[in-house]
């Protein structure tokens, strides 16, 4: 019984380590239980007696994405005293993140705009801990800092600024922080 066990879950993560790689380049929308399987060496059959329906995929595939290389902690930013230096560290975290994980959330972003379950699971993912983010780095700072924070905080802000602009990781961080803290000092209508 143990070793059957073993085989299954050495199964099912097969099956989920190929869904990641081919979210990460085809994009969760555009893959097929048929590319699953065939790059985790499956048949068809074994692929959904592992995985019932596209949602419980999903999930896994988020949660092991999650586990490979979670998203920043926001708590330990609350201990920068200095506004802008707590800006400066944040964002260089998370756009480290978004660099080492850019090709799965291009894809992600992209297919999150079209497609619900992508969306729903994103959501469920990214929400509360962005939300983490702004609480610890915006707390009450009017509609145009949280405006202001939150474009800083996307994907498609770093991509912009690093990919398309081609500035350093560094030069992106410094243009956001300027972004927000002179966000914050204008005032709303």
């Amino acid at each position: 019984m143990g070793r059957r066990a073993d085989q299954q879950a050495q199964t099912r993560q097969r099956i989920v380590e190929a869904a990641v790689d081919l979210h990460g380049t085809v994009g969760p929308a555009q893959t097929t239980v048929t590319m699953i399987a065939e790059r985790a060496g499956v048949q068809r059959h074994t692929f959904y007696k592992h995985f019932p329906d596209e949602r419980s995929l999903m999930m896994a595939c988020s949660g092991l994405a999650a586990e490979r290389d979670p998203m920043p902690e926001a708590e330990p930013w609350r201990a920068i005293g200095d506004r802008e230096e707590r800006l400066g560290t944040a964002l260089s975290e998370v756009y480290a993140w978004f660099g080492r994980n850019a090709g799965l959330m291009a894809c992600v972003t992209r297919d999150a705009q079209n497609h619900a379950l992508t969306r729903e699971i994103a959501e469920l993912r990214r929400g509360p801990v962005i939300a983490a983010y702004a609480e610890v780095l915006g707390g009450n700072r009017g509609p145009l800092g949280r405006a202001a924070l939150q474009l800083a905080l996307s994907f498609p802000s770093w991509n912009t600024l690093v990919r398309d602009a081609g500035l350093s990781q560094e030069d992106a961080v410094k243009v956001m922080v300027c972004a927000v803290l002179a966000a914050e000092d204008v005032p709303a209508e």
